[in-house]
């Protein structure tokens, strides 16, 4: 390598960092962080396969067997005669969430980054245009669609198909103009971010696991306090995790390299309960 400084990225890293010689507890506190982002990592993967899985075996099914009504059976709203407009929308997102997964793993390995650069920029381009229109579909289904929820939930989809755009534009400029550290950390935050729905999801079944049933909110009417929380943290809490990670693996603070290593490993395990609940109880009887 013509280099002077062999750069080292790996698939949880948001920036190539100069590999230098670490030594005692300061290369263990390094390796704990890396290995406990990619147990998280692991996990997520897992989680979301799955949901990929009851996507396609649920929604793409039931509208290649022509029973679009079928989806208004889990949600509400979901197919109405009639509404052109709408049900172009929300045919649109459910399809694309699917593709939008996918990539977005894809797009997180390093291996196919580093061995089919072409195929990481080509992808790169499929899964930002998805992004701009499922998060157009979903502001679209929230706001003119009486989508499920409050208005307090309403603002938090609206806040993360924002995200969404946001942090799709500060990676592609990133990219555009060659920064590809910076490049990294935008892509990190915008596949976290277009997750949401996905966190959404296992974030409910966590807690109804750990509650024994539904608390603080009613299952009926898909209201109450918590949904409103969770309607905001499954786009905050997860970007808030992201910065907290990147100023640790920055630091040279070998306590800053082992709290935040524990603490995903934690959220590792919070994921795999939350994954576990929302497939069995959620995802596996549709099918």
């Amino acid at each position: 390598m013509t280099q002077e400084t062999v750069y080292e990225t790996n698939i949880y890293s948001a920036q190539a960092t100069p590999q230098v010689k670490k030594y005692g507890n300061e290369k263990l506190s390094r390796a704990s962080l890396k290995y406990a982002a990619g147990l998280w990592f692991s996990v997520a993967i897992i989680g979301q396969l799955l949901f990929v899985y009851y996507i396609l075996g649920f929604y793409v099914l039931s509208a290649m067997k022509g029973d679009l009504a079928a989806w208004s059976k889990v949600l509400p709203h979901g197919y109405i005669k009639g509404d052109s407009a709408g049900n172009f929308a929300i045919i649109t997102h459910i399809f694309l969430a699917a593709s939008i997964t996918l990539a977005g793993i894809l797009q997180m390995i390093p291996q196919i980054r580093a061995r089919i650069p072409r195929f990481h920029r080509w992808n790169g381009r499929i899964y930002l245009s998805s992004l701009v229109i499922a998060a157009t579909t979903g502001l679209y289904m929230v706001w003119f669609r009486n989508g499920v929820g409050d208005f307090t939930q309403h603002l938090g989809v609206s806040l993360n198909a924002i995200l969404i755009l946001v942090c799709s534009v500060m990676a592609l400029r990133h990219a555009l103009s060659r920064q590809f550290a910076l490049h990294r950390r935008w892509a990190l935050r915008l596949f976290l971010v277009a997750n949401g729905v996905w966190f959404f999801r296992i974030g409910l079944m966590f807690w109804i696991a750990i509650n024994h049933g539904p608390a603080g909110f009613n299952p009926k009417t898909f209201e109450g306090p918590f949904l409103s929380f969770i309607s905001f943290a499954n786009s905050l809490i997860p970007l808030i995790v992201c910065e907290l990670y990147l100023r640790a693996q920055d630091s040279k603070n070998k306590a800053a390299h082992f709290g935040m290593a524990g603490a995903l490993v934690v959220l590792s395990a919070a994921s795999g309960m939350g994954i576990f609940v929302a497939f069995m109880g959620m995802w596996l009887p549709r099918l």
